[in-house]
């Protein structure tokens, strides 16, 4: 708790300060990049540049990690912030908790690249990737999240290779920014405000906010592969997700959501040093190992409701 307690302090006073509207963009980026160092690496995990087609993604290898399986992650970031580099901390426990490699894609950012830019990239590395490995599954955080989603319903209609799962960290699915939590969890979360996450969104979606391919709550979902949503019971996003859960469960999708009480917005970025991001980990990369390992013709039955929504 004493730690939980002084991460909580440093995110509210360290970053959060960051994530506005009034700080140049660079600096943003730059801030979080230097930021990223503190957060440690898994051991045994190697890493190398990777190129899935044309675009660039960092490759984290887990010792003994079986031939033919692979994630693929997306960072989150706001679609303005964010890298493989950011988030090498958090996947590298991913990667091993999941005992199999894993691929952050460096897709382009706004405002340099607006939608769809990096919905473009993702699809297109998601293409070279299911090619060349047998199982496939797909994370993502914040914004990451977000586009995890928007990714497999384009995948879905455009009839490419389905991931065999999605992880989602605090997804973004919307950034109409209607969520209740928006309002009702606004002095709770210590790393997001609204002001920043309307500035991001403009960047990134112009005046297309509630675009299916930008706000991917708004899209349908049927027929898209089961889901673990782990999400902060603080966090002004905690709304997208409960939304989520319920639009997802709606069309027959398999989905569980699991809150966890007291936690911010992507707390799990704290592994390997807050016991709770720790633990979320191994929830979620126990979900893809075993989503890997499944021959693809078995069935998954819906996991039984979360009882918490907004």
């Amino acid at each position: 708790m004493l730690m939980r307690s002084g991460l909580r302090l440093v995110t509210r006073l360290g970053l959060r300060p960051v994530f506005s509207p009034q700080v140049p963009l660079l600096v943003q980026r730059s801030y979080i990049g230097l930021a990223a160092r503190a957060f440690p690496r898994a051991a045994g995990v190697r890493d190398v540049e990777h190129y899935l087609g044309g675009v660039l993604t960092r490759r984290l290898i887990p010792e003994s990690a079986p031939p033919g399986r692979a994630l693929m992650y997306l960072h989150g970031g706001g679609y303005v912030l964010g890298s493989p580099a950011t988030h090498a901390g958090l996947v590298s426990h991913l990667a091993r908790a999941a005992g199999c490699e894993c691929f952050v894609v460096d897709y382009r950012l706004a405002p340099e690249h607006p939608a769809p830019a990096a919905l473009d990239d993702v699809l297109e590395a998601w293409g070279a990737l299911t090619r060349s490995h047998e199982a496939v599954a797909l994370a993502g955080d914040s914004a990451g999240g977000g586009l995890a989603l928007a990714m497999a319903v384009r995948a879905r209609d455009q009839g490419l290779a389905a991931p065999r799962a999605l992880a989602l960290i605090s997804p973004w699915v919307d950034l109409t920014l209607s969520g209740l939590s928006m309002v009702t969890h606004a002095a709770r979360d210590p790393l997001l405000g609204h002001a920043w996450l309307a500035y991001a969104a403009r960047h990134y979606a112009g005046s297309s906010l509630a675009d299916p391919r930008v706000s991917a709550l708004f899209a349908e979902l049927g027929g898209l592969s089961e889901t673990l949503i782990h999400v902060g019971s603080e966090e002004v996003l905690f709304s997208d997700a409960a939304r989520l859960e319920s639009r997802l469960r709606a069309a027959g999708v398999p989905v569980r959501r699991r809150v966890w009480e007291g936690l911010w917005h992507d707390f799990q970025l704290q592994a390997g040093v807050l016991a709770e991001a720790d633990r979320s980990i191994a929830e979620l990369g126990g979900f893809l190992a075993a989503a890997l390992a499944r021959p693809i013709h078995a069935t998954v039955s819906a996991p039984t409701p979360s009882g918490v929504a907004i």
